[in-house]
């Protein structure tokens, strides 16, 4: 290959994934077929009961009784899909889910997604090409890409890029975030940073201060706070719509998620006031082109919504920091986000194997989670991602800290140091 022909980044990660991954599948230490399950413990189809931590359904509302019915009475009414975009035809639990999610976020414009993946790829062509006039563009946009944000945003650089600049920067380091704003004032372009407000893998990124950078470079701020969504905030409005007091700023878009910890699925924008909602309903590509969320799940929306608007959703997120403080206690605090407002823990391995033998111990312990190699974590190293839940018991989390004493008297894991690098 001519060495002046840059490797996309597709052949990158083929050429440096390891075996594994796949070992892990040949193993049944992950890819796990659940036949049945009551609460957090799951049935497998090859056989045997265990504890998983591998659901990012952090309150556990996926089996809430609400939730359920009101999936069975869509279906009875209206059958299992309405297989149209919005434009031309929707489900009347669409704008009841649209009015209800303006409840949680008062005085911002939503729109419903069937995932928050769709809504990168319908919000930020807008943002982009100037279509959103809340938020207008200079003479340029110039995206800047944080180090740590989710793929599904990392993926769409090559979309990006049809409107400016992507630059990859590290939002928590001062000078990285300085350096590039000051290039973006100087070439008279529009920033917008894209971040994540809880990793899935690392943890918080500091909104507010973020928001107050990007204003005073005239930029925008946008958070995918997929994994914040419900745990944290006034109706479990999410960690990113928290830290800045519950009212979005003017140069802030919001990214959330209906499929984790809201019980549901799909996906929502919140945008600073009403105003870009007929563009984004008009013009994004997902709504013009793509369905719309199924009935059942739909409806079932709709249901959480109405339990987030309730007292119950605060005694789910008090339940659920019970259980992450808890499994902090029991591992030493010794995993990766220790001690910080995030439901995601994970024990790093130097190598990938000794990753796989702890696989094989938590397993054999009656424990499911969720084994990742690269490209999530750095070549050559492993990490176990733990997820918590409100609906684990006290004997869920003991019998890992139990487990985790085992692998570390193995000589498998010493420590929590942080290989995580950017997807």
């Amino acid at each position: 290959m001519d060495a002046q022909i840059k490797q996309d980044w597709m052949t990158i990660r083929r050429d440096n994934t390891t075996s594994a991954l796949a070992t892990a599948y040949e193993e049944g230490l992950t890819g796990f077929t659940v036949s049945s399950r009551v609460g957090k413990h799951i049935a497998l189809q090859e056989g045997g009961t265990f504890t998983e931590f591998v659901s990012c359904s952090y309150l556990g509302l996926e089996t809430h009784p609400a939730l359920i019915e009101a999936a069975h009475q869509a279906m009875t009414t209206g059958g299992l899909h309405l297989s149209s975009s919005r434009s031309a035809m929707r489900p009347i639990y669409l704008p009841q889910l649209e009015s209800l999610l303006g409840d949680i976020y008062p005085g911002c414009g939503i729109s419903v997604f069937t995932s928050t993946s769709s809504v990168h790829l319908g919000v930020l062509p807008l943002l982009g090409s100037g279509s959103l006039k809340g938020y207008p563009i200079q003479k340029r946009v110039h995206w800047l890409m944080d180090k740590t944000a989710h793929s599904s945003m990392q993926v769409l650089r090559g979309v990006l890029q049809q409107f400016g600049e992507v630059s990859r920067v590290q939002s928590t380091d001062p000078e990285s975030m300085s350096a590039a704003l000051k290039r973006c004032t100087y070439n008279q372009e529009t920033p917008v940073l894209l971040i994540d407000g809880i990793g899935s893998m690392s943890g918080l990124v500091p909104i507010a201060e973020l928001s107050r950078q990007l204003e005073r470079a005239d930029g925008y701020l946008y958070v995918d706070d997929a994994h914040g969504i419900s745990i944290a905030g006034r109706h479990g409005a999410g960690y990113a719509f928290s830290a800045v007091d519950h009212a979005l700023p003017p140069n802030m878009i919001l990214a959330g998620s209906l499929s984790k910890a809201f019980g549901g699925a799909g996906g929502f924008v919140v945008v600073a006031g009403q105003q870009d909602l007929e563009s984004i309903q008009t013009l994004a590509n997902p709504l013009i082109f793509g369905h719309s969320i199924m009935l059942p799940m739909l409806a079932a929306n709709v249901a959480a919504a109405k339990i987030h608007l309730s007292d119950e959703v605060d005694v789910l997120q008090q339940r659920l920091w019970a259980n992450v403080h808890l499994f902090d206690a029991v591992t030493g605090n010794h995993l990766l986000n220790a001690g910080i407002q995030s439901p995601v823990r994970g024990a790093f391995f130097e190598t990938e194997e000794a990753g796989l033998q702890a696989a094989r111990i938590l397993r054999a312990n009656g424990i499911l989670l969720f084994p990742v190699f690269y490209p999530i974590i750095a070549k050559g190293k492993a990490m176990l991602r733990f997820a918590i839940s409100a609906n684990h018991s006290e004997n869920d989390i003991r019998q890992v800290g139990e487990a985790l004493r085992e692998i570390a008297r193995a000589g498998l894991w010493k420590s929590a140091d942080k290989h995580v690098v950017p997807a």
